[in-house]
């Protein structure tokens, strides 16, 4: 049982913010979202839900696409906090915090994803803000605010969205500005000190000008403690903001301006230990949540993550059928990431890091609407870099600091088409593909220093260099990868209430460098290092059935896939003995391809409105993921091997009731809404460990009250309410140091909170 210690009250000052602070409530742009498909308490259902799967507006129900939309309004209602809560409502799916980070996003989609979020490697499932890519997972765990609605789309993109989405992309559609002043604000306040607060306004200008921006702050204290610093640890100290100008000149063309920012000043997030300390016999803390690590900067710095933005969107409709559109975007972050992989108080191993990214896209787009025929084709061009470097402290006989630096230079095109066609009533076939060239240029540098103060690059400018393990700068690094992705689906709408469909698509992500390349610890071959590590390709057939019965009071969406998953990209790192005197004292970037796998499953969404007042919403997913061929030492390990972030069975059923209860004079529904996830077992690496965590439940619950004019909501709302523990992540070194490392990272503990929210 948790000390009382960790049940923080709510300080006087947080009720009377509550009670000042207002918040804003979205006019519910879409039909309101579930998780499972999106649904409303109307008797036409669905087929108002609007979504850009296929970049183009089309029901949800009509496109041969498994996705699902949250809309605004059902994200307010369920007080969700940032984009890893939808995972719990979605089929095959995983979103989290990356180990030792806040604000880094893991995603799996269908088994397919990526874990490491180092410069080098590239996540396997594509995450969008206002169609513009985010090419790197750092700063992606977005705080959702400022929302029209988050699209889900399962199963490889690679024709519409291109680069690296062959297992789904996540879409974050952020709203329009209105032709009228508009104020919002929302303020929560919950147990652990949670106090957040996000303003939002926007004015018309002229009459063909608006200006609008989003202010938001997020603070909580930590869930546990740092016992060696005194500070929180899983606490919370986020800014950001998002401004945006839009000209409407005519009716015909819409430009917006916008950027936007977001500032990560949280305390490091440490983890866990799973295991005494062989040296120090340092015991395993009793609460999940607190922690022992003593690393706090890196370069000099406390924790921090900048992140920030800058796009203009141009769309123009040339005629009833075409219509014109361009998307420039930059994008920068910069983290410093103080990471104590052993979280204890001595020095053992420990790892101060600093990331930067940048990237520029442009991308055109043509649309055509016919009677008959409908389709997108565009250009994309993106130049982007990502930099780490990193020393490793490590204790041990010889006690040394490895510097480690990676700088990755990526160039990528594409030219994509596609389109649907009406054969006949009802019946449609949909031909699209995309070609897409790579190029990846690195530089690569490992060098040992001597001691445990860090090397010159990481603030240690009297540091003796014992050796250069590997040196590959200078251009050695270089690839350019191909591939031509195609997809075609057909759709067969039996009548308006039953839509099926069979599709097949390819999805490609290019290959790479591995910047922990130990040329020397693991006499790798020159040739074999630069050559890097190979695309992978996934192949998916899809069969789906989208319905809706009893006048759309009950909708159903089920689908069946089969994947063949080629040169599957497996970053990792292993300790290495390489002085010969058979105790491990450093490690090496290891990235495998494995040859061949295979991934089936099938996922159902049903939403049944039992009455204009009851609604229930459910989701069941299952897959089976496995490696067919996994070449180690020339041996096929394919059977010792799992795949990671892929729970073999998911469910989540949701029931929400509403009542109508006045208030204070004012007409509004009261709404009782419930949840409940399931998620099976989980593995963190390809190979089983301690880490792996076994299946668990996590129950919601919320209290939400609406005014009839949508003006005022205010809400109650309680999250894993049975405190469940799981972990999400780890860290297993247990060989290396004189403590050795096996740390994990939990998911958020229960936690109570309260919103209010007003719009002018």
């Amino acid at each position: 049982m948790r000390p009382i210690r960790k049940m923080k009250l709510l300080h006087p000052s947080t009720c009377a913010l509550l009670a000042a602070c207002s918040g804003a409530i979205g006019a519910v742009h879409a039909q309101e979202a579930t998780g499972a498909p999106a649904a409303a308490n109307t008797d036409d259902n669905m087929s108002r839900v609007v979504v850009t799967a296929r970049r183009r507006e089309e029901s949800l129900q009509d496109v041969p696409v498994s996705v699902t939309a949250f809309s605004a309004d059902q994200l307010s209602k369920q007080a969700l906090p940032d984009v890893t809560a939808l995972a719990l409502s979605l089929p095959n799916t995983t979103l989290k915090a990356s180990r030792a980070t806040n604000s880094t996003l893991t995603a799996f989609i269908r088994g397919v994803g990526q874990a490491d979020p180092l410069a080098g490697f590239e996540s396997g499932v594509g995450i969008y803000v206002d169609d513009i890519y985010l090419a790197r997972p750092q700063a992606a765990v977005a705080d959702i605010y400022d929302v029209e609605r988050i699209e889900v789309l399962r199963g490889p993109q690679g024709t519409l969205y291109g680069r690296n989405t062959i297992g789904g992309a996540l879409k974050y559609v952020t709203r329009k500005l209105g032709p009228q002043r508009d104020v919002r604000v929302r303020a929560t306040v919950g147990n652990y000190g949670q106090r957040d607060g996000v303003l939002t306004a926007s004015t018309p200008l002229t009459d063909t000008a608006r200006i609008g921006g989003t202010f938001a702050r997020f603070t909580r204290d930590g869930f546990g403690d740092n016992l060696t610093t005194g500070k929180g640890n899983y606490d919370k100290d986020v800014t950001a903001g998002r401004v945006s100008i839009e000209l409407v000149p005519n009716q015909d063309l819409f430009v917006r301006l916008a950027g936007d920012f977001t500032q990560d000043d949280s305390n490091p997030k440490n983890g866990h230990r799973l295991i005494v300390g062989r040296t120090s016999r340092a015991p395993i803390l009793d609460d999940v949540f607190d922690t022992r690590g003593n690393l706090t900067k890196a370069l000099g710095r406390d924790q921090e993550v900048r992140s920030y933005g800058g796009s203009v969107t141009v769309e123009y409709t040339v005629d009833s059928a075409w219509r014109l559109k361009s998307i420039t975007a930059a994008r920068r972050d910069k983290s410093w990431a103080p990471i104590d992989f052993d979280a204890l108080p001595v020095v053992d191993m420990e790892v101060p890091a600093l990331y930067t990214n940048r990237q520029f896209s442009q991308e055109l787009q043509a649309t055509y609407s016919g009677a008959r025929l409908q389709g997108v084709a565009g250009l994309y061009y993106m130049d982007a870099n990502a930099f780490n470097q990193f020393d490793t402290i490590l204790a041990g006989a010889v006690p040394t600091s490895t510097f480690t630096l990676g700088d990755i230079d990526t160039k990528a095109w594409a030219a994509y088409v596609d389109g649907s066609y009406t054969l006949a009533e009802g019946l449609s076939l949909s031909l699209g593909g995309r070609y897409t060239v790579d190029q990846r240029e690195a530089d690569v540098l490992r060098q040992i220093y001597f001691g445990l103060a860090g090397s010159p690059r990481m603030g240690n400018p009297n540091a003796i260099l014992f050796r250069t393990d590997t040196d590959l700068r200078g251009g050695l690094l270089e690839r350019k990868d191909k591939k031509f992705t195609p997809r075609v689906a057909l759709s067969w709408k039996m009548n308006d209430a039953h839509n099926l469909y069979a599709s097949y698509s390819e999805g490609f992500k290019g290959g790479g460098f591995d910047p922990r390349l130990n040329v020397v610890g693991t006499r790798l071959p020159i040739a074999t290092a630069r050559a890097g590590y190979a695309p992978e390709t996934i192949e998916t057939t899809e069969l789906g059935l989208k319905s809706a019965f009893n006048g759309g009071r009950i909708t159903t969406n089920l689908a069946v896939f089969h994947s063949d998953y080629q040169d599957v990209q497996i970053p990792g790192s292993i300790a290495i003995d390489t002085n010969g005197d058979g105790r491990d004292d450093s490690f090496a970037g290891v990235t495998t391809n494995a040859g061949k796998a295979r991934i089936k499953g099938v996922e159902l969404e049903a939403v049944a409105n039992i009455t204009p007042s009851f609604m229930v919403a459910g989701m069941y997913s299952y897959i089976d993921a496995s490696y067919r061929e996994y070449i180690v030492a020339n041996v096929n390990v394919a059977g010792q091997r799992t795949f990671q972030n892929t729970p073999k069975n998911s469910a989540n059923l949701r029931a929400s009731y509403d009542i109508p209860l006045p208030v204070m004079g004012h007409n509004g529904r009261v709404s009782l809404i419930g949840s409940y996830a399931y998620k099976g077992a989980t593995s963190q690496f390809e190979t089983p460990s301690i880490l792996d965590q076994d299946s668990y439940r996590i129950w919601d619950a919320s209290i939400v009250w609406t005014r009839a004019d949508g003006k005022v909501r205010a809400g109650l709302h309680g999250k894993n309410l049975g405190d469940e523990h799981y972990k999400t992540a780890g860290y297993l070194f247990p060989t290396l140091g004189n403590e050795g490392t096996l740390t994990a990272f939990y998911g958020n503990p229960r936690t109570v909170s309260a919103t209010l929210e007003l719009r002018f």
